[in-house]
C-alpha cells in the first residue's frame, strides 16, 4: 500500500484514499468531504484501478435520466469554459486547495507549486467533465509564503471540434483580492474562495461582482495572467491606516473585518509604492495593542523589495507609525 492508493474497509461501506502512515500499523484514510479517519491496517483492502473504473461507469450510468438529466439538459450547448480553483477551509487555520472542471472538456493536466526557483509537482492526471481533484493543504499564517501555482491543461474530447491552445497559467495569491472571492465553488458545491483560471481577465462569475473590484485587483487576483500592467496610482507618502480614514462603516465592523481592511490598504499601497519607484513611504498604524503594528513588521521583513524598516516620527507618532525605506 502507498499514500494515494484507494482503499476499501473490510466491515464498511467507506473508501476512501491513503493519507499517512501512523505508528502501531494505523492507517489514515481521507474519505469523502475531505474527513480523514485512522483504521488498522488489516481493516483496509486497495481497490485494483480495473475495480475503481468501473464502480465509477456504473455510479455514472445510475444518474442516466436522473440526476445528469436534472443538472445538464440533454440539448445543453457544450460548456467551453469553467476551469477554477478553489481554496476550501477546513478550518480557522487550513484550507485545501482544489482544481475544478465545470466544462464539459477532459482535462490532461499537471499541477506543480513553484517557490524559491524550485518546483514540487502537486497532481497530474486526466480531469473529468464536471469533477474536481484536491491538490494540496495550506496553512492560512503561511499565506505570504504560499508558492506560485503553474498549471498546464490540455482539452479533449471526441468528434470535430475547434481545439483550443494548451492553457498555461501561473497564479499567486494576493491578499488583498482573496478574501474577495468568496462563494460557492462549481462541482464542489462549498464554501470556498475561487478563482476561475480559464479567464483573460480572472474573476469568478456569479460569486465577484466585478463593478466592486478595481482594474489593479482584477488583473492581481492572478500573479500570472497575461493581461496588460495596470498603471498603479500612486499612493500618499504618509498612509493613515486608522480605520475611520478607511471607511465610513467602522461601526458594522468586527474586529476581524477591521484588521482585514487594514492590512489590505497596506499592501495595496505598499505594492503601489513599489511599482511606482517610490524610495520610501510611512504607515501611521497608532500604538493601541500593537497587533497592526506586529503584523505590518512581520510582512514588511518577508518582502524582498524592502531594504529596512524603523519606528517613524516617534516625536510625533511614538511608536505608531512605521517608516519603510524601498529597495
Amino acid at each position: 500500500m502507498n499514500i494515494g492508493d484507494k482503499v476499501r474497509l473490510v466491515h464498511g461501506r467507506e473508501e476512501g484514499v491513503i493519507y499517512a502512515f501512523l505508528p502501531g500499523n494505523i492507517v489514515e484514510i481521507e474519505i469523502e468531504d475531505g474527513f480523514r479517519i485512522p483504521v488498522l491496517r488489516n481493516e483496509i483492502v486497495t481497490i485494483s484501478p480495473i475495480e475503481s473504473q468501473r464502480l465509477v461507469k456504473e455510479q455514472d450510468s445510475k444518474k442516466i435520466g436522473s440526476q445528469i438529466d436534472t443538472i445538464v439538459p440533454r440539448n445543453a450547448p457544450f460548456a467551453e469554459k469553467g476551469i477554477y480553483l478553489a481554496f476550501v477551509p477546513v478550518n480557522d487555520r487550513t484550507v485545501t486547495l482544489h482544481i475544478v472542471n465545470n466544462s464539459d472538456w477532459i482535462l490532461p493536466f499537471t499541477a506543480v507549486a513553484m517557490n524559491d526557483q524550485r518546483s514540487a509537482g502537486l497532481a497530474g492526471g486526466v480531469l473529468q467533465p464536471r469533477t474536481a481533484q484536491k491538490l494540496s493543504e495550506l496553512i492560512m499564517k503561511d499565506f505570504e509564503t504560499w508558492p506560485v501555482f503553474e498549471f498546464k491543461i490540455l482539452y479533449y474530447r471526441e468528434g470535430n471540434h475547434a481545439q483550443p491552445q494548451t492553457l498555461s497559467k501561473r497564479i499567486k495569491c494576493r491578499a488583498q483580492s482573496f478574501y474577495k472571492n468568496k462563494g460557492k465553488a462549481p462541482v464542489l458545491g462549498k464554501e470556498a474562495f475561487v478563482y476561475q483560471i480559464d479567464e483573460e481577465n480572472p474573476k469568478v462569475e456569479g460569486y465577484v461582482s466585478p463593478e466592486n473590484l478595481s482594474n489593479d485587483l482584477k488583473t492581481s487576483l492572478m500573479g500570472g495572467a497575461k493581461t496588460e500592467t495596470p498603471v498603479l496610482e500612486k499612493p500618499e507618502q504618509v498612509v493613515d491606516l486608522h480605520i475611520e480614514k478607511l471607511t465610513k462603516h467602522v461601526g458594522s465592523l468586527s474586529n476581524d473585518s477591521i484588521l482585514k481592511t487594514q492590512l489590505s490598504t497596506f499592501e495595496s499601497s505598499l505594492e503601489s509604492a513599489i511599482a511606482n519607484g517610490m524610495e520610501e513611504i510611512t504607515f501611521i498604524h497608532g500604538a493601541g495593542s500593537g497587533v497592526l503594528r506586529t503584523e505590518l513588521h512581520r510582512r514588511l521583513g518577508k518582502n524582498q523589495h524592502v531594504n529596512y524598516f524603523k519606528d517613524a516620527q516617534k516625536e510625533k507618532f511614538g511608536y505608531g507609525a512605521t517608516l519603510v525605506k524601498i529597495k
